[in-house]
């Protein structure tokens, strides 16, 4: 059975990721200042947070246009492929993965497709597009690989560090905003995928950027401390390189065994953490210890 790998946009893929690993991004389209955008595309990181700053309205998302997924995997069942393991961002951010659902049963008799919720999204989502990709080069089966992916999925977390909750608010990503809202401009909100509900929840709240970073590092410490598998991390910024390179450094320096990656939060998952938010996320570490 030959079988391909499917991810959007929210994975943050580099080019050279996406090709080496042969994976399909879709890209998630986005509404800044009245014009329409596709992730990845046709604007920057920097651009967009650039714009964000002096956009006079909140910006949109939506899904992908139904007639372009079919045509992604009709495109892809052309070339041969018998099956598609379509990894998306969690069903609780977006309904993207419903629609993919949906095309999946309409499209049964042309190419199998298997939805498959990251529980997460960004890099951390990303790398299970490109462990799934290794799972295939080296043989695996569809339900082997799905089995694979469902493993490492339960290794993932991540804690964020947001300047404030305003955006997460006005977008309605955050499932507990009613407990932090009164103190949005006093307070460094902790965040993290609930893992239950994969929802975006603050759980802590601290009174400065850098005690945040802090509790967010010992949080870190602790549960890597608690698994009995290797794993692999990345801190992830929203256009504040510099501050997520400073970061990682030092996370590196502290944690010599655990590999570390800079990664980015594109418009689609920024436009809700706003500028300046920094996490640090990890999973097992498939390379050190395969499922």
């Amino acid at each position: 059975m030959k079988i391909a790998v499917v991810t959007d946009s929210t994975a943050y893929l580099t080019p050279e990721e996406a090709a080496a690993n042969n994976i399909r991004v879709v890209p998630i389209p986005f509404v800044l200042n009245g014009k329409s955008y596709q992730e990845g595309v046709d604007i920057t990181n920097e651009e967009f947070y650039a714009q964000m700053k002096t956009s006079k309205s909140f910006p949109t998302t939506s899904q992908p246009p139904i007639g372009e997924l079919m045509q992604l995997y009709q495109g892809l069942a052309d070339e041969g492929y018998d099956a598609v393991i379509s990894i998306h961002l969690t069903k609780t951010i977006s309904g993207l993965l419903n629609t993919v659902a949906q095309i999946a049963e309409e499209m049964k008799d042309t190419i199998k497709i298997v939805p498959f919720d990251s529980y997460i999204t960004v890099h951390l989502m990303g790398t299970m597009a490109m462990d799934a990709a290794k799972f295939i080069r080296q043989g695996d089966d569809l339900d082997t690989v799905v089995a694979k992916l469902t493993k490492l999925r339960d290794t993932v977390r991540s804690n964020f560090v947001v300047d404030d909750l305003q955006n997460l608010v006005r977008g309605g990503r955050l499932s507990n905003a009613s407990a932090f809202v009164g103190s949005i401009l006093r307070i460094k909100p902790l965040l993290s995928f609930d893992n239950d509900r994969h929802a975006i929840e603050a759980f802590e709240k601290v009174r400065s950027m850098k005690r945040a970073k802090i509790r967010v590092e010992q949080l870190f410490d602790h549960k890597v401390q608690a698994v009995d598998y290797p794993v692999r991390a990345m801190v992830i910024h929203a256009n504040a390189e510099e501050e997520g390179k400073k970061w990682m450094e030092k996370l590196q320096a502290d944690h010599p065994d655990i590999k570390f990656e800079l990664c980015s939060f594109g418009p689609v998952i920024g436009v809700h953490l706003g500028q300046g938010a920094l996490a640090i996320g990890w999973m097992q570490d498939t390379d050190k210890q395969p499922l």
